[in-house]
């Protein structure tokens, strides 16, 4: 079991594309209580009353073992208190509070002023909460209020069940905090945020820059200072005259067609970026990012990476754990996911139903793994859920959109959310929405509607298929027309009126094969009694994607157990069934 000690709970810097030195974590323990009855607003537990008989650790949901309580029970309303003693380089700036995410609703005090509320379960969000402070030399106390809606399946939940035990492909809830609290010191006038947009073919990369506090009586100017390996590639100064600002960079040296600098999963090439602004003469806010030099296109009906048609071998990670839940124990057991999974000859992962964590996305990018990013649906269709759905949705987007590893999104999965929308034109629409809601916030990657089937417009075809004889396989995917009008599953792959324009076809779920090797009981979509009959079924549901002429791809369900999953080519606590090499080969065909 995964242990962590007070007060270093997840120290690792929270957001790596946009990094500043002058930070505090707020993670470790907390003041916690359960609020069943709903008393905690009227009996004034925001400026600090009540008994807070609990301790937490957060980053950890009070669902998993590592938060130290541990309950699996229906808590909807959680609140959480601690002292805040910021950092003597605080003094004189502004004081930015940021949570990773709180699932679902979240109310934010300091010293009782409410600073924030924010709605999505997934995303970040942040306050300036200098105002509320007080005087030096004073103690301030911090009070959070989540909500959850555990029973509501017109939420965005992802795999939280709303049953009480988890079940079938359901696991336990997350509610509250679960991701890292931290503080960071401002200027009035500091950098928002920073999108890169790399063009490998004219060889730039494209900057958009937004500035805080920016008035237009102030003589600000940014510095960008861009190193490929320690090595100086570009520096330019530019003036700020308005809150946000685009440029385009030319990277100087030869386009080297991949050879050297082009990011890929076999070479993550990384270009790092030091972005300084200035006030006249003095230097008053610096961040840290990066970008990868990475192209991803379809051409005559090829996915490509860098002009070169790829095929992509994913595996599905639903991005749980043992004891953390949705909440990864460290950043080494962030990282060595990726590694694992790499190690098995995969060159992706497809993020199930998860919003991953940035450390993750980050790992992916130094190491090398594509990723698809994909929503944590609702359940249900409802006005409520489109609502909240949308806007979760473009924050996501917003977040992840300068990681290289990010080549596909996928904002609906197997009709989760729109259970009609075979009939429905409604949710037919809502579908469509997203696609070119999508392509409207990023035009750089390829978007499915709705991964699996039931599928309107999309810039992949991607099946669902969980057969197991290799002979159905072979027959299925010899040819693309056939494939494209398949039901493997029971489902149209296409409905609304569309169908198959010659995409790239993919097989994003497959295998599913259960293999016992540890003390987890559970299931599976096929079964192995021993290594040599999991190995033989794994070849026979690999080797017929791999031969075939009409499939681009696949993602294997799945990188690990989770709960009552028994599924994974690695057990819940990450132990290969398999050698690592032996698995390996097979993705290779051998």
């Amino acid at each position: 079991m995964a242990e962590v000690q007070p007060n270093t709970h997840r120290p690792d810097y929270p957001r790596p594309q946009f990094v500043r030195d002058s930070w505090v974590n707020l993670n470790g323990e907390w003041a916690f209580e359960f609020d069943d009855a709903d008393v905690g607003l009227g009996q004034k537990w925001q400026e600090g009353a009540g008994g807070w008989s609990r301790r937490i650790q957060v980053p950890f949901a009070f669902q998993s073992k590592l938060s130290g309580i541990g309950d699996p029970e229906f808590h909807d309303i959680v609140w959480y208190r601690r002292s805040l003693s910021l950092p003597e380089g605080f003094k004189d700036k502004r004081v930015v509070l940021h949570f990773g995410a709180v699932d679902y609703e979240a109310s934010v005090w300091v010293n009782g002023t409410l600073v924030a509320t924010h709605e999505g379960g997934h995303t970040p969000f942040h306050a300036d909460i200098t105002d509320a402070l007080r005087p030096a030399g004073e103690d301030d106390m911090l009070v959070v209020r989540a909500v959850d809606y555990s029973r509501d399946v017109t939420l965005p939940r992802g795999k939280q069940y709303w049953l009480p035990d988890s079940a079938s492909i359901f696991y336990t809830r997350t509610t509250g905090i679960w991701q890292t609290v931290w503080a960071e010191a401002v200027s009035l006038a500091h950098l928002a945020s920073v999108r890169w947009t790399p063009d490998i073919d004219r060889n730039d990369i494209g900057l958009r820059l937004a500035v805080a506090g920016w008035t237009d009586q102030a003589n600000l100017k940014v510095k960008v200072d861009v190193s490929f390996e320690g090595e100086p590639v570009s520096g330019d100064i530019y003036s700020i005259r308005s809150a946000s600002e685009a440029r385009t960079i030319h990277l100087q040296e030869l386009n080297d067609h991949g050879q050297g600098r082009w990011w890929t999963p076999e070479k993550p090439n990384l270009y790092d970026v030091r972005l300084t602004l200035y006030d006249g003469d003095s230097a008053i806010d610096e961040v840290s990012s990066y970008f990868g030099m990475r192209k991803v296109s379809i051409e005559a009906g090829k996915f490509n990476l860098n002009n070169r048609p790829y095929f992509q071998k994913l595996v599905l990670d639903q991005g749980y754990f043992p004891d953390g839940n949705l909440t990864p124990p460290s950043d080494e057991a962030v990282r060595r996911d990726v590694e694992l999974t790499k190690a098995m000859g995969f060159n992706g992962a497809r993020k199930h139903q998860k919003l991953e964590d940035p450390r993750y996305l980050y790992w992916c990018d130094r190491l090398g793994l594509l990723v698809w990013s994909e929503a944590a649906n609702a359940y249900q269709f409802s006005d409520a859920y489109v609502r909240r759905f949308v806007s979760e949705w473009q924050a996501s987007v917003e977040r992840d959109y300068n990681h290289p590893c990010i080549v596909v999104w996928v904002p609906l999965n197997e009709s989760w959310g729109v259970p009609n929308i075979q009939i429905d034109e409604r949710q037919q629409h809502h579908a469509l929405t997203m696609y070119h809601l999508t392509k409207s916030l990023d035009a750089t990657r390829p978007v499915v509607s709705n991964d699996g089937w039931e599928m309107v417009k999309t810039d992949l075809l991607n099946i669902h298929d969980y057969e197991y004889r290799r002979e159905v396989l072979e027959e299925r995917y010899a040819e693309a027309e056939r494939a494209a009008n398949g039901m493997p599953c029971g489902r149209r792959l296409s409905v609304g009126g569309y169908a198959y324009e010659g995409q790239p076809i993919l097989v994003t779920e497959f295998g599913g094969i259960a293999y016992k090797k540890s003390d987890w009981e559970g299931w599976g979509y096929s079964g192995a009694e021993d290594d040599e009959d999991f190995a033989a079924r794994l070849r026979a549901v690999i080797q017929p994607l791999l031969r075939s002429g009409a499939v681009q791809g696949y993602c294997y369900t799945q990188l690990t157990d989770v709960e009552q999953e028994i599924n994974g080519l690695l057990t819940y606590d990450r132990v290969p069934k398999l050698p690592l090499e032996a698995i390996k080969a097979i993705n290779e065909g051998k």
